[in-house]
């Protein structure tokens, strides 16, 4: 974790990006997916991808009629132009998803597609940054798009190709 970290600390816009998240007061709220895997494998390639989208993901069952993702994606777009804003209230998720209803964040965040996805950042009150990660960085690090026995191949196998990662990463392998 300590690499990822750094990675991060080293870049002024993501550090930008959490701090403006810690400043939404979301319950259990993460900056994730691309925001981070992009980050890895832009180290592994040595280069470095624009960072076009930011998903912060945060679960909150009080919000029963889901308004705060839509408003606050809708106010960040505006407040930082540029940058394609998604916050998505993970407790309504799995009715979009067809799953039985999640738990938290880092549950919801189990049945993403690819496993290196499946990991969040945030910036805490002291300015460290905390990361969550359901299975690990090891296979982030060493690579992998890895396949999630949660969501079908063909849901996968379409991100994969749709999203050209292997031809803008081609150190990357796909493990099914």
């Amino acid at each position: 974790m300590c690499e990822l970290i750094e990675l991060i600390q080293k870049d002024p816009e993501r550090m930008n990006v959490l701090s403006i998240t810690r400043s939404l007061n979301l319950p259990d709220c993460y900056v994730a997916a691309g925001f981070l895997r992009n980050l890895v494998w832009d180290s592994m390639h040595l280069c470095e991808t624009e960072l076009n989208d930011i998903d912060i993901v945060f679960f909150d069952k009080s919000d029963l009629d889901n308004f705060s993702s839509n408003n606050l994606t809708e106010q960040l777009n505006k407040e930082y132009p540029g940058i394609n804003w998604e916050v998505k209230n993970q407790a309504f998720m799995h009715i979009k998803n067809g799953d039985l209803p999640y738990k938290n964040t880092l549950d919801a965040m189990s049945y993403w597609p690819e496993k290196e996805t499946a990991i969040g950042a945030s910036l805490n009150e002291d300015d460290t940054i905390s990361i969550v990660s359901v299975f690990g960085l090891e296979s982030l690090f060493s690579g992998n798009i890895s396949y999630n026995g949660k969501r079908s191949k063909e849901v996968f196998l379409n991100r994969v190709a749709s999203k050209q990662w292997l031809k803008r990463w081609p150190k990357l392998r796909v493990v099914l």
